[in-house]
């Protein structure tokens, strides 16, 4: 009896992957810049914890809109390649079939061989062997503009809410420091599991997230600062 091979690979992942790091990491060093900088212009604790709020809505809103708009635009490009490729498999067979067989003799394998293993893969289901090797489609990475508009959305919604809990807990005279340095604790942790679960190098991953997402926080204090000052 055969046994059937089970190996589980990262790639799997990328799709929602990064979707959800892209939209934590945005809710995090965005509402924690927006919060920081409305607290260096001297405003009080209630009025930053508003503008903080407002920050995760509209960001969450944004993030699930531009993801879903953007990854609907690539859905509708495989779909009329898709189409383009079923109506060329229907017209000209033959032509298809020493399109596919030159891909696998450009990948190593001789010219017999290749025509073999294409007529093989053709018989078997046609439009998806060109959708693999011709197009790079496969149902791994197909675009999914729901999926990935909700994670983005959500894993946004996530992450605004970590610096909002500083907020809301920290007192006035340490809001700051607080924001500043629990976000980047925040960001590190995030840069981290992505490494984790992406298969990357974690000290890396971890180095960059934090790295911009200080400046980003320092920028916007000291602009809320110079307001401050100046108002």
């Amino acid at each position: 009896m055969r046994r059937r091979h089970h190996e589980r690979h990262r790639t799997s992942n990328v799709a929602w992957l990064r979707a959800a790091v892209l939209g934590a990491n945005d809710g995090i060093v965005s509402t924690a810049s927006l919060v920081m900088g409305v607290a260096a212009a001297h405003v009080s604790g209630q009025s930053v914890l508003v503008a903080g709020v407002a920050s995760l809505v509209a960001g969450s809103m944004s993030m699930a809109a531009g993801e879903y708009v953007s990854v609907h635009s690539q859905a509708d490009s495989e779909r009329a390649e898709l189409e383009r490729e079923h109506h060329e498999l229907q017209t000209d067979t033959e032509g298809e079939h020493k399109e596919l067989a030159a891909i696998y003799v450009g990948r190593g394998l001789d010219s017999a061989l290749a025509g073999q293993v294409a007529k093989q893969l053709m018989a078997h289901d046609a439009l998806d062997a060109h959708a693999r090797d011709e197009l790079g489609i496969t149902e791994t990475f197909k675009a999914r503009p729901l999926q990935a508009a909700g994670a983005s959305a959500l894993s946004f919604a996530v992450g605004s809410a970590l610096p909002l809990a500083v907020v809301a807990l920290s007192p006035e005279a340490v809001l700051l420091p607080l924001v500043f340095s629990t976000s980047l604790l925040f960001l590190a942790a995030l840069g981290a599991l992505s490494a984790r679960t992406g298969g990357a190098k974690v000290g890396t991953a971890t180095l960059r997230v934090t790295f911009w997402g200080a400046l980003a926080m320092a920028v916007t204090a000291g602009v809320g600062m110079l307001f401050g000052v100046s108002g």
